[in-house]
């Protein structure tokens, strides 16, 4: 009975096997763990990477914001300033309204004005061209008048040399009629001497 120690050996060959393989396999395992571990930490130092880089991110979106609401203040207050200058242009543009409403009125009646004086110098042609007649008339009438004083002048002018011949010729007479009275009576007063 000596053959009954054999297996023994087996069992003995068997649990090194076990336990190299077990070793083996928690080689592997750790092998593999320490590789999940380090694969772990590259994704968590990439996710910490991508982290940082998102605050910065996060930190320029959130200066664009303030900047964004500066500006967006600022336009606010130029459109309020716009939407003010709007309504001012609107309430110029009717008193503009309103004056050109006013002016169409007066230009209204400056056309019915313009009109009636436009009436009135065609009556006034008329009437200029009946007077340019009856001046034409009377200039005709005052230069036959004026060949008449004229001629009267003339007239007077022979009269008054006639007048002035016949004053001489009087005056002659008178001195010869003087002469021939002094003669007379120096006549007179010879006889009675003789």
């Amino acid at each position: 009975m000596a053959v009954a120690p054999a297996p023994a050996p087996a069992r003995s060959l068997a649990v090194p096997i076990i336990l190299g393989s077990l070793a083996a396999v928690l080689l592997i395992a750790s092998v593999l763990l320490w590789s999940a571990v380090g694969d772990r930490n590259k994704t968590v130092l990439e996710g910490q990477n991508r982290l940082d880089q998102t605050q910065a991110s996060v930190l320029v979106l959130q200066t664009q914001i303030e900047v964004d609401k500066a500006a967006i203040v600022r336009i606010q207050k130029r459109m309020d300033e716009v939407r003010a200058a709007a309504v001012l242009v609107q309430t110029n543009m009717d008193q503009v309204k309103e004056g050109d409403v006013v002016l169409q009125s007066e230009l209204d009646k400056t056309r019915v004005i313009a009109t009636d004086f436009q009436t009135q110098m065609e009556d006034a042609k008329v009437a200029s061209i009946k007077h340019q007649g009856e001046v034409e008339v009377a200039n005709a009438q005052v230069a036959i008048m004026q060949t008449q004083l004229n001629d009267l002048k003339a007239g007077a002018s022979q009269i008054q040399a006639q007048l002035d011949s016949s004053k001489a010729t009087t005056a002659d007479l008178q001195d010869k009629l003087q002469a021939a009275e002094k003669l007379i009576g120096q006549l007179q007063k010879a006889p009675a001497r003789s």
